[in-house]
C-alpha cells in the first residue's frame, strides 16, 4: 500500500523505520514545521531523538511540514500523494475529515496509551500522575474527534516504578511500531474492523505546561514522586530552597530523581527541610504525607548533580525550606 506517515517527536521515529522495511511504500512523511526559535523542536514528550524528517530524508522520502495541515491547499497536497493509507503517530495536528478522506482508507493513529483512558497529546505523562500501574499502545481508525475512533489493536505493558515519562515513551514507540505494522498489514489483506470505545471511561490528557512541574509539598510523597518522574523529560519538575539564616534569594532547583517514603511520619511542615542522612546521600523534605528524599537534581545555573554533591557546598540550617510558586531574583 502508499502509505503518507504523520509523526513528530522520538514517538514517530520506530513507526517509520518499521513501515520503511514493510513490503508497503512510505510515498512521503508530513511532520510539524520548523520550531520559530532555535533549539526548541520538541516531540510528545518534547523529545528530540534524530528527528523523524532527518530519517526520511536520509532514506530519501520526501518531507512535507505544512503549518496547518487542513487548508485547502494543504488538503490538495495531501490529495496529491494518492495514498491508501494515513499512518499518524503524534503528529501534533487533529485531521479534519476533508484530511483524512485524502486517503482511500483513511487514516489510523498510533495512541500511546489504552483508549480510552488518556485521550490528548501527554497520555504518557499522564498514566504516569494518574498512578496507572499498565499502559500501552492502541491503534485505532482515525475519526475528526480526538482520539476517539474504533480500536483495532491494544498491546499492554507495565510501567515500571521508577520510569520517566521519557523512558517509557522510548518503550511504547517500539510498541506502536510492531502493532503499526500489524494493523496496516491486515488493512492490506482486507476490511478491518473495530471496537467502539466506552465513553464512560474516557479520561483527558492534556498538553503539559511548565508549571506543571512546581513542586507542591503539601501533596503525599508518592504523589510527588509521581511528578517528578512524568515532567521528565519536559518541563522537568523544580522548587525553589527558601534559605531563613543568610538572607539570600531563594535557589531554584531542577528535581530530577527521587525516592518516596509514604508511610514515614515527620511533626515538621510541608517543604521543610529535614535533617539529612549522615552520609549526605539524599535530601530529606517533609510532605503532606510521608517524606520524599531527593537523591539528584541540578541548581539554577549549574550542572546536574547528586544529592550529595550538592550537600557538601550547601548545608541548610534550621527553618530552611522548598517552596511552591516563588520566583528566584
Amino acid at each position: 500500500m502508499r502509505l503518507v506517515l504523520m509523526g513528530t517527536g522520538t514517538f514517530a521515529e520506530p513507526a517509520f523505520q518499521a513501515l520503511l522495511a514493510s513490503s508497503h511504500e512510505v510515498v512521503c512523511v508530513v511532520t510539524q514545521p520548523p520550531p520559530k526559535k532555535i533549539g526548541s523542536e520538541r516531540g510528545s514528550t518534547r523529545q528530540i531523538g534524530v528527528g523523524v524528517h532527518v530519517l526520511a530524508l536520509r532514506a530519501g522520502v520526501p518531507v512535507w511540514r505544512p503549518d496547518s495541515i487542513n487548508t485547502p491547499e494543504a488538503v490538495t497536497q495531501l490529495a496529491s500523494y494518492k495514498s491508501d493509507l494515513l499512518v499518524v503517530a503524534a503528529y501534533g495536528q487533529i485531521l479534519k475529515p476533508a484530511a483524512l478522506e485524502t486517503a482511500r482508507l483513511g487514516g489510523i493513529n498510533l495512541h500511546a496509551s489504552l483508549l480510552p483512558r488518556h485521550r490528548g497529546a501527554a497520555p504518557v505523562a499522564w498514566s504516569i500522575l494518574a498512578g496507572d500501574t499498565e499502559t500501552g499502545v492502541s491503534v485505532l481508525r482515525m475519526t475528526p474527534a480526538l482520539d476517539a475512533g474504533d480500536l483495532v489493536v491494544v498491546a499492554k505493558t507495565p510501567i515500571g516504578p521508577e520510569e520517566t515519562a521519557g523512558d517509557l515513551e522510548f518503550r511504547l514507540a517500539d510498541i506502536a511500531a510492531k502493532t503499526g505494522i500489524e494493523v496496516v498489514d491486515r488493512m492490506a489483506a482486507g476490511p478491518v474492523s473495530g471496537i467502539v470505545q466506552d465513553q464512560s471511561l474516557v479520561t483527558r490528557a492534556p498538553k503539559l505546561k511548565k508549571e506543571m512541574g512546581d513542586l507542591d509539598w503539601s501533596m503525599p510523597a508518592a504523589k510527588l514522586a509521581r511528578v517528578v518522574r512524568a515532567m521528565q523529560p519536559w518541563p522537568t519538575a523544580f522548587t525553589h530552597w527558601v534559605r531563613q539564616a543568610d538572607g539570600k534569594p531563594p535557589l531554584r532547583l531542577l528535581v530530577t530523581k527521587v525516592k518516596a517514603l509514604p508511610s514515614e511520619s515527620h511533626q515538621s511542615n510541608p517543604g521543610e527541610l529535614l535533617p539529612p542522612p549522615a552520609n549526605f546521600s539524599c535530601m530529606r523534605i517533609a510532605t503532606g504525607e510521608g517524606v520524599l528524599e531527593i537523591h539528584s537534581l541540578q541548581p539554577a545555573g549549574k550542572a546536574a548533580m547528586d544529592a550529595r554533591s550538592f550537600l557538601m557546598g550547601r548545608r541548610y540550617m534550621p527553618g530552611d525550606r522548598l517552596e511552591k510558586g516563588v520566583t528566584a531574583s
